[in-house]
């Protein structure tokens, strides 16, 4: 696609919601620029991509293009982080953050490829997106104009957004009743605003989208066999699968399971505390597959190392430093370790927990032989001694200055 349109062209990251539908014909009126909306196929399945770019093309975009990032999505950005372990505030999986750099990279590569002047998207000027898209912007091509209407227009509220829409005769699928602010990829889906924005509300059936309730999960547990490659899931119940395939097929398990429920309330980078629901049932199965591989091969200062580079990851993607050195080295250092993850788990699912049952690997560092309370050949305890008086010694001489 060249733009032969003679007015400057934005691209604009388009998800067919509220606020990105907003921002076409605002972006028209008040700029007066020709607007592409750029649809990135992560794996949503809330509505027909089809549907999407028609209503682009409704809401007043000159074309609107769709761009199959699904593969590219689990394969380089799901599954590295989950070998890393990166999790936010012991809770959040990052669903949301960890696809912005990959949509961002993409826009801005189309956006030069149409001779674009510039880039939109329709974060607000409260949350966290609006860091990660610009970061990634500053960090691919700073020559673009970047325009963030929450930050500049006079609407207050999604109430007034509706408003506006109506005015335009622009249809949109929000009611005020039901305003929630979703995200949703093939990781996970967000949920926040409506009720969830008074946390003395418990969540309603209508904050959740993809899981069971647990109440209505099946009375059976189900047991699932997953093989493991360097970090990567690659079969499920002993069938070969992609990696976007397998996250496909664990999805569908963990949700008739009620896997992967989260209700937290998160600190924003620039401040503020928000709640959210998101529900991550197949990344979550896949977590916990991980975590269980890594106590058997692991050594302990590894562990500890892996922990705290998971730590570290985690700010890094909340935060929209994907396409930084520290983001970088950071997985180059976790690889060194997770490659070494190899070996088959069998997990129990049922109504919302995720239990591991067996795990095997042949780089396991785990010696039963060592290990028992029965008799053995292999470790001689009086040996414990002498390292006790060695692992204690600055300890026993301090007690000893200490009695002078």
């Amino acid at each position: 696609m060249k733009n032969n349109n003679s007015k400057k062209t934005i691209v604009l990251a388009y998800s067919g919601g509220l606020d990105t539908s907003a921002i076409i014909p605002w972006i028209k009126d008040h700029y007066k620029f020709n607007v592409i909306a750029f649809v990135a196929d992560i794996g949503q399945s809330r509505q027909d991509l089809y549907k999407i770019q028609e209503k682009a093309i409704i809401s007043g975009a000159s074309d609107c293009y769709i761009a199959d990032l699904k593969d590219e999505f689990v394969t380089k950005y799901i599954f590295p982080i989950l070998k890393i372990g990166a999790i936010y505030e012991e809770q959040y999986l990052l669903g949301t953050a960890i696809a912005r750099p990959l949509i961002a990279k993409a826009q801005v590569d189309f956006a030069n490829k149409i001779n674009a002047i510039g880039l939109s998207h329709g974060a607000t000027g409260k949350g966290n997106d609006q860091v990660r898209f610009e970061l990634a912007y500053a960090a691919l091509d700073p020559s673009l104009l970047v325009i963030a209407p929450w930050r500049e227009w006079e609407f207050q509220s999604r109430e007034d957004l509706l408003i506006y829409l109506r005015q335009k005769n622009i249809k949109s699928n929000v009611t005020k009743e039901k305003i929630y602010s979703r995200d949703e990829n093939i990781f996970h889906v967000s949920t926040e605003g409506g009720v969830l924005e008074n946390t003395w509300n418990a969540p309603d059936n209508t904050c959740w989208v993809w899981t069971k309730n647990p109440y209505e999960a099946s009375n059976d547990p189900e047991k699932i066999h997953l093989k493991i490659k360097q970090g990567y899931v690659i079969e499920v119940n002993h069938e070969p699968l992609s990696p976007y395939e397998c996250l496909k097929k664990l999805n569908s398990l963990g949700c008739e399971h009620s896997i992967g429920r989260v209700d937290m309330v998160e600190n924003r980078l620039i401040g503020i505390k928000s709640r959210g629901c998101y529900e991550t049932p197949g990344g979550t199965i896949i977590y916990r597959a991980l975590r269980s591989l890594e106590q058997l091969i692991l050594d302990r200062d590894s562990m500890y190392w892996k922990n705290k580079i998971a730590l570290d990851m985690s700010s890094i993607i909340y935060d929209g430093k994907w396409f930084t050195p520290v983001r970088k080295s950071l997985q180059k250092s976790s690889e060194i370790l997770s490659d070494s993850i190899s070996g088959e788990v069998v997990l129990e699912l049922y109504k919302g927990s995720v239990n591991v049952l067996q795990k095997k690997s042949q780089n396991t560092l785990y010696s039963e032989e060592h290990a028992t309370f029965n008799k053995d050949n292999v470790y001689n305890q009086i040996d414990a001694q002498g390292f006790i008086r060695l692992f204690s010694l600055s300890s026993r001489i301090r007690a000893l200055n200490n009695n002078k």
